[in-house]
């Protein structure tokens, strides 16, 4: 019996000296601590790339011709030809204004005309009856004389109605009013029966032709010179000499225009200038009265880029996270040159082509806060060798 607890007890030593030395070999081989990967974090690698900026102007659109529809006598308008909105042709009749006065007044000039040309006849006869008696001195030459002055009082008389009765024709030409250009029926605010006349406060209408849009818009004074400055800038750094009109709806219109003149002068009292734009207007889309936004697009060759995401403000400073070679995070400020989209240009006075910057979660880092490149910057954060 003894003999078999000897065993017993040498056995249980035994397993416990194996798990003793088990548990030390496991505790000593557990001391090596493995190293933070850092926070992970989307990062992007900074390239340069040619990109625009934009300038944006509120414009007014005007058709390339506007005329104001004004009759040029008075009357009653006694039929209207054409609707609102209504394209029409040149010469094409648009209002009518009762003519019957105006016809009366050319019957009665025309009348007159007749009487004067019968006076002026008669006049020539004397004349002409007296002229021999004078030459054989059966009369005296006072007598021929008189003949003579009434005959050149009826020539003027003449003259002068059938300039009335001229006048009075075009009267009656003046009754039937007709498009002088091409284009679109504005607003009629006449109705039938209603009285028209030269001196009304508005038009009958206006017609448009819109063929061609003009777009006014105005600028500052130091937008006007800088403007000035880029047109004639002969570097890829330039203005684009074309621009757009941003319509209403926010689109984009389909035509190109270009900026063909502007006032000359700045306007004192708000220091702007007004400038106009030209812009074909082939499907008449724009109307006169419309609203836009002329966009001027400048060109920037080969330039840096950084996501606006990616940059915090402090104090009007604005700085960006950047990876050294332990993808720790630096805070370096930007020199901005402005604004594409949604990335700031900037110059490489503190940043360069190839830096790994963080672009979100930039709440979580602080200066030397170690980052897991997450996205297209990992790999050059790792390897870029420095």
């Amino acid at each position: 019996m003894n003999i078999l607890k000897n065993k017993v007890f040498t056995s249980t030593a035994n397993n416990l000296i194996i798990f003793l030395i088990s548990f030390l070999i496991l505790s000593c081989g557990g001391t090596e601590v493995e190293e933070d990967p850092g926070i992970p974090l989307p990062v992007a690698t900074l390239e340069k790339d040619s990109t625009i900026t934009t300038f944006e102007y509120l414009g007014a659109v005007e058709g390339k011709v506007n005329v104001e529809i004004r009759p040029q006598v008075e009357g009653i308008l006694d039929s209207i030809y054409v609707d609102e909105g209504d394209y029409v042709e040149a010469n094409q009749p648009l209002f009518k204004i009762n003519a019957l006065p105006y016809l009366e007044q050319l019957k009665n000039a025309q009348a007159a005309v007749e009487v004067e040309k019968a006076r002026l006849n008669n006049a020539k006869i004397e004349l002409e009856r007296l002229q021999p008696l004078v030459e054989h001195q059966v009369i005296s030459e006072v007598q021929l004389r008189t003949a003579q002055s009434d005959y050149e009082v009826a020539q003027s008389t003449l003259e002068q109605m059938q300039s009335l009765e001229a006048t009075s024709r075009i009267n009656v030409g003046f009754t039937l009013l007709k498009a002088p250009v091409s284009g679109y029926i504005g607003r009629i605010p006449k109705r039938i029966g209603n009285l028209v006349s030269k001196g009304d406060s508005e038009p009958v209408t206006v017609l448009s032709d819109i063929s061609e849009v003009y777009v006014y818009f105005s600028m500052s004074e130091s937008n006007y010179l800088f403007y000035k400055k880029m047109s004639a800038d002969t570097t890829a750094k330039r203005l684009n000499p074309y621009v757009k009109l941003l319509l209403a709806d926010g689109t984009v219109f389909d035509q190109i225009g270009v900026i063909d003149a502007d006032a000359g002068q700045i306007e004192r009292s708000t220091g702007s200038i007004t400038l106009r734009a030209k812009f074909p207007n082939p499907d008449a889309i724009l109307r006169t009265g419309n609203t836009g936004k002329i966009i001027l697009e400048q060109i920037h060759p080969d330039v840096l880029l950084v996501p606006q995401e990616a940059t915090s403000v402090i104090q009007d400073k604005i700085f960006v996270f950047v990876l050294d070679a332990e993808n720790k995070a630096v805070r370096r400020e930007l020199n901005v040159e402005g604004k594409s989209g949604k990335y700031y240009i900037v110059n490489e006075e503190n940043i360069s082509e190839g830096d790994v910057i963080v672009t979100a979660g930039l709440d979580k880092v602080t200066e030397g806060t170690k980052i897991n490149p997450i996205g297209e910057g990992q790999v050059l954060a790792n390897n870029r060798g420095e």
